[in-house]
Formats: structure tokens, C-alpha cells, sequence
């Protein structure tokens, strides 16, 4: 059985159950033998695949943090008024963290013990910026509340985003779909963020 696994293992694979088991320890508390045994795999297999357990972690944050980057490049981020690319950057980064859930859980769990984890929170802290040069730009435009710090606004918000990962589980059924959440997320946000018309 074991040898099954063997021949069949993927880098893809092997990251799937790396995460896991991350998330579930925690990165610290995950060891190169965790990973075997939930792998199904001898230590040396998972080395033939990767250098070790901090090559995983980035090949996990970074793919998290791709998908994040990405939503910046799409035409929805790029064109448009202001609080329209806010809007728009806001519902991706709902549908992204749903679709890539166990890999954003990771990234928001990394406290930078690590160089991996100081990187990805360096990344983070930049995504987080261009979202607040967005909420200023859409302030500047009369479009938004000019009333609130856009530093703060864009925690809040980011706040209420990320706190999907505690409880949103689509193997478990929570009756909501992408859409849904997206949708709720972004009217609860800018509807208490925007200039009384």
C-alpha cells in the first residue's frame, strides 16, 4: 500500500497534505515525521520531493499569496472609479480565499519565525496597502467616507474578510455559496463605508 502511494505522489499532493497537517499543528509544531506519516511516505520520499518542511510552507504561502497578487492584475482592479476597483478587489479576495481556503488559512496563521513566514507577511503588508491606496484614492473621490483613517478601514475590512477562514467550511455544508458570502461581505462593508447620497 505504502509503495502505491510512493509511485503515485505529486509535489501537489504531498503540499495538500502538508497544509493540513500545518494548520491542524501549526507550523512550529508540525516535524518532518508528522508530515510522513500523514503523507503515508518515508521522510526520504517527501525530500526527493522538496528540501523540507520550509520549502513547503513557501510553496503553500505563496500560492495564497499569487492568488491575492493576481486579483490586482485583473481588469476589475485596474479600470474604473476607484470605489468600483475596491468593490471588485474586495469580492475576488472573498472568492479567493473560499476556493483556496486551507492555503490563506496558513498565511494568515504565519508569525514570522521563520524567513518564509517574515517574507509572507512582508507580501501581505503590501497587498494590504495597495488596497488602502484604492480606499484613499475612492475617498479622494468623493465616493467613500473621508472621515475614516484608510489604514484602519482597510484592517476592518481585511478583519471581517479573513476571519472566513474560522468559520467558513464547504465540505461541511455552511449553506452559503462564494457568491453569497461575497455579496454580503461587500454591502455590509461599503454600505457603511460610502458618502450619504
Amino acid at each position: 500500500m505504502t509503495t502505491a502511494k510512493r509511485d503515485t505522489y505529486t509535489p501537489e499532493t504531498l503540499l495538500s497534505v502538508a497544509v493540513g497537517v500545518f494548520n491542524e499543528r501549526g507550523y512550529d509544531g508540525t516535524s518532518m515525521e508528522h508530515l510522513s506519516k500523514a503523507a503515508g511516505i518515508s521522510k526520504s520520499s517527501i525530500y526527493h520531493h522538496v528540501s523540507g518542511k520550509e520549502e513547503l510552507l513557501r510553496r503553500a504561502v505563496s500560492r495564497a499569496l499569487d492568488g491575492l497578487f493576481g486579483i490586482l492584475e485583473e481588469p476589475g482592479a485596474t479600470r474604473g472609479r476607484a470605489l468600483e476597483r475596491v468593490e471588485y478587489v474586495t469580492r475576488r479576495t472573498v472568492e479567493v480565499l473560499m476556493a483556496e481556503l486551507p492555503y490563506v488559512t496558513l498565511l494568515l496563521r504565519v508569525r514570522g519565525n521563520t524567513r518564509t513566514e517574515r517574507w509572507a507577511m512582508e507580501r501581505r503588508r503590501e497587498f494590504d496597502h495597495r488596497v488602502a491606496h484604492l480606499l484613499k484614492a475612492a475617498a479622494a473621490d468623493g465616493d467613500l467616507r473621508a472621515d475614516l483613517d484608510t489604514r484602519l478601514a482597510t484592517r476592518l475590512l481585511f478583519g471581517m474578510v479573513n476571519s472566513l477562514v474560522e468559520w467558513y467550511r464547504p465540505q461541511a455544508g455552511s449553506g452559503y455559496d462564494r457568491q453569497q458570502v461575497a455579496d454580503a461581505v461587500v454591502r455590509l462593508a461599503f454600505d457603511g463605508l460610502r458618502t450619504a447620497s
